[in-house]
């Protein structure tokens, strides 16, 4: 499994899951991502980047500053609604949009909210602006694009887009893809690579919360027995509240469950058990 779908056009960290990893998935996915992407202004595309078919030109103004730029940017911070791409995998009445835009049907495309946690103006050449955004799930960074370039008072797509980070996991720290299809292939060199890559089922939760059991309440989650508030003990920074769910480690330091709590310093209830001293819990591909 992977956690977070790239555009076609996209590069960057794709965080892939393999054996008991896959049991992580809808969490890892949950993580916010960082982005640096090229917005080209004065074109839009019926798919808001390079790949698309040009749908409408306007004039740049004139003289816009990175410090311009950036104070538009601004405005787009914290919690806003944002429309899907038409041209993206979203559903709409059973079927995907890119699907429906290629038969060129008049297309809708849903609103949804979104959240953008930072966004940083690097540079701006010509008609070109270059940023770093970080944002929650769900973000469409061509959307962003497509809205920055009006809110500029013109229009606008994306020349590049390329996922720097996922949750914890880093384009510093990924494999590219023609190493894994030489691994496949059967390099052992491309082999030992990838191996080297992959994440422990430990590191990939770092961060998440997290509780240690007890020897009781390891092998009541063994077992997929709710773990009582004496057999283990939180390890978070923030105060829980019903239905988190945590990491549940031995004492040796083995992922061997994920568990939600019933309330602040309830019973756990398991929802996942993991086999324990799994090796290779997640792989990045850029």
């Amino acid at each position: 499994g992977h956690a977070g779908t790239l555009d076609p056009s996209a590069t960057g960290v794709l965080v892939v899951a393999v054996g008991e990893a896959t049991k992580l998935v809808q969490y890892l996915t949950a993580d916010s991502k960082v982005y640096r992407t090229r917005i080209e202004l004065g074109r839009a595309t019926d798919s808001g980047d390079a790949d698309g078919v040009v749908v409408a030109e306007s004039a740049v103004p004139a003289g816009l500053s990175p410090e311009a730029v950036q104070a538009v940017a601004n405005r787009f911070l914290g919690a806003h609604s944002q429309r899907v791409p038409k041209v993206s995998a979203v559903k709409v009445d059973g079927e995907r949009l890119h699907a429906r835009a290629r038969r060129g049907e008049a297309i809708e495309a849903p609103v949804r909210e979104v959240v953008l946690h930072a966004v940083t103006v690097l540079a701006v050449i010509g008609t070109t602006v270059e940023l770093e955004l970080a944002c929650a799930k769900g973000f469409y960074v061509r959307s962003f694009g497509e809205a920055l370039a009006e809110a500029l008072g013109t229009v606008g797509h994306l020349t590049m887009l390329e996922r720097t980070r996922s949750g914890a996991f880093t384009l510093d720290g990924a494999v590219s893809t023609d190493r894994l299809l030489a691994a496949r292939s059967g390099d052992e060199a491309a082999r030992a690579e990838v191996r080297a890559h992959l994440m422990s089922l430990a590191d990939a939760w770092a961060g998440r919360p997290a509780a240690v059991l007890t020897e009781e309440g390891a092998r009541a989650a063994f077992h997929g027995r709710a773990v009582a508030p004496g057999a283990y003990i939180p390890r978070t920074e923030e105060p829980l509240v019903a239905g988190d769910v945590l990491g549940c480690f031995s004492e040796a330091g083995d992922l061997v469950a994920l568990a939600a709590i019933e309330a602040p310093g309830g019973a756990l209830r398991v929802v996942r058990g993991i086999r324990t001293n799994s090796h290779g819990a997640a792989a990045q591909e850029a």
